[in-house]
């Protein structure tokens, strides 16, 4: 039975996980990885997430990621490993989240205690997450957490982000979703990527998109208008509950006080870096 209150480890990985992706919206990943000769956006993306599991080819990015058309990772890979090290890419990413916390949330909380604080209380949260059946989180968990606060707080939100991620395609699987019709339901919720976001990054077309909708509705989980129906809110709620359930660990192992503070915190670092304009203003919503 869980010690947390409900959906304690949910709220506390929503205020994490943004700002770890601040680094994915960034120009200074570009520029980064720009500097190595890596200049597409999304052999970028490919890389600077794919790079902890080493020279990976594209079956292994499309099986790992869950929502990318296989035909658009082919593009990328294994050819960018020809530009640059997955090591190399590492580095610069680290240098990218660096540039972009500093630049989102200003020197005075890069060194403040609370950060510090933070970096320690989720640090403590991810010694709790498991490896088995977690690819993604288990090869950025073989890396070695850097020394500055903000960038161990940057780290550990990798590993607690990776781990609810890898257990969330578990759950997907579970509910028979494939890649496209988890995220046409998820954007059919409100809190899901904008279509055009969909289309333009993940390599899907508008006909993919639509033929996804056609399937959920088969289902009887999406109606003629595209909103969810009953079955289909219902089917994204056990989804969530699915993949809190699966990710309890690291939010039972810090303790109900522990995660308590880290969402506090979490929240006001994620207000300062989203006012600060990490964030595209159409990234979410229904289209």
């Amino acid at each position: 039975m869980s010690t947390l209150p409900p959906r304690a480890g949910r709220r506390c990985h929503n205020a994490i996980n943004p700002l770890h992706s601040t680094v994915y919206f960034s120009p200074d990943l570009g520029k980064e990885l720009g500097e190595l000769g890596i200049d597409d956006s999304n052999a970028a993306y490919f890389a600077a997430r794919s790079a902890a599991m080493g020279a990976v080819g594209p079956g292994t990015v499309t099986a790992a990621f869950y929502n990318f058309n296989h035909d658009l990772v082919t593009r990328h890979l294994p050819a960018v490993w020809s530009v640059a090290s997955p090591q190399a890419v590492l580095d610069a990413r680290l240098r990218a989240a660096d540039t972009t916390l500093r630049r989102l949330l200003g020197e005075e909380i890069i060194a403040s205690p609370e950060l510090a604080e933070a970096a320690e209380l989720a640090l403590r949260a991810a010694q709790g997450c498991t490896r088995h059946a977690r690819p993604l989180y288990a090869a950025h968990a073989d890396l070695p957490v850097p020394k500055e606060p903000h960038l161990a707080y940057w780290h550990a939100g990798t590993l607690l982000r990776e781990h609810r991620g890898d257990g969330h395609l578990a759950a997907l699987m579970t509910a028979g979703l494939d890649p496209l019709e988890a995220l046409v339901s998820h954007t059919a919720t409100g809190k899901g990527m904008n279509p055009r976001w969909v289309l333009a990054t993940r390599g899907w077309q508008r006909d993919d998109w639509d033929a996804a909708c056609e399937r959920l509705r088969g289902r009887g989980l999406l109606d003629a208008e595209g909103e969810l129906t009953e079955a289909g809110v219902a089917l994204r709620a056990e989804l969530e509950g699915a993949t809190d359930r699966m990710d309890a660990a690291p939010y039972e192992h810090l303790g109900a006080e522990g995660v308590e503070r880290l969402t506090e915190l979490a929240r006001g670092y994620l207000f300062t870096a989203a006012s600060a304009g990490a964030f595209p203003d159409d990234l979410m919503g229904k289209g």
